[in-house]
């Protein structure tokens, strides 16, 4: 809703009231292994294209897949593969069965060399082990990283791989793709040395020409983590002037004085390597205050 996508601009929540959900009757894990992450991408397609929505679906690459087995010592995860695929089900237990072995067959289509299923919750736990681990494991294989945040069409999975790729052979820097499959929402981790000059700038630029690839795909600059103040210089790149007026129309109706987390979401005037000032937004005539 508006008051849920605002990251606080519009107030601050007193009363939140969940539903909660019962425990699926059946669960199951199965973890694929391909030869490339153009496979395993394939696979995220055709997997939710059949109609299955999986409870999970997180995908990794090989330089992932590496720092994970250095730290935490899986032994879940092929060393060689170029990509794996973990897709979690629930459900009833025979909608599970049913659909266990259709991922699996869609999977197979796609080259995957081995997949294994786990229904227990101890081997379940051991094959998620390592995707939980993956970004404190990129801490280990490199002396600093910076993790991005964007959303693109499972569609385009594919195409904008291979793009990262090719970003990642310009600027010269390692990527660690780790993401959630199942939505689209990518989480590229670029791997760098902060002691070496002009490093992070060079890795920021990297990181906004990503962000810039997600909206060209027909994604956002956000999968999950909002835009707050590090990426509202990258809201013109998915906005119209016009369209970003009306957002402050409306931030300005619910918070006309401005108080309620300042500075975030809408682009200034400032650049976006200077640090964030608290800017107040002149009150929009004929905005109405509640």
């Amino acid at each position: 809703g508006l008051f849920v996508g605002s990251e606080g601009t519009l107030g601050i929540a007193t009363e939140i009231t969940l539903r909660i959900l019962k425990t699926p009757e059946d669960i199951c894990v199965l973890l694929a292994d391909f030869n490339s992450i153009e496979e395993a991408g394939a696979a995220v397609a055709d997997i939710i294209g059949s109609g299955i929505i999986p409870a999970g679906m997180e995908m990794m690459d090989n330089l992932s897949i590496n720092a994970v087995e250095d730290v935490v010592a899986t032994g879940c995860y092929p060393r060689d593969a170029g990509s794996i695929l973990l897709v979690e089900l629930d459900g009833l237990e025979v909608e599970v069965a049913t659909n266990k072995h259709r991922v699996a067959e869609l999977c197979k289509k796609n080259g995957a060399r081995n997949i294994t299923t786990a229904n227990d919750p101890e081997t379940r736990l051991k094959l998620w082990k390592g995707r939980k681990a993956a970004f404190a494991a990129a801490g280990h294989v490199s002396p600093d990283y910076f993790v991005q945040d964007g959303v693109i069409p499972r569609t385009q999975l594919v195409d904008v791989l291979k793009e990262i790729e090719a970003l990642s052979e310009k600027y010269g820097y390692h990527i660690a793709n780790v993401f959630h499959a199942g939505d689209g929402n990518l989480h590229p981790l670029i791997l760098y040395d902060n002691s070496v000059p002009g490093a992070l700038e060079k890795v920021e630029e990297l990181g906004g020409d990503i962000l810039r690839l997600c909206v060209k795909a027909g994604g956002s600059i956000s999968g999950e983590h909002g835009i707050g103040s590090d990426k509202k210089c990258f809201m013109p790149d998915m906005f119209s002037e016009a369209d970003l007026e009306t957002m402050q129309w409306v931030r300005q109706v619910f918070n006309p004085q401005g108080l309620a987390n300042p500075g975030k979401i809408f682009p200034t005037p400032r650049t976006c390597g200077e640090s964030a000032n608290v800017q107040k937004v002149a009150q929009f005539k004929g905005a109405e205050v509640f």
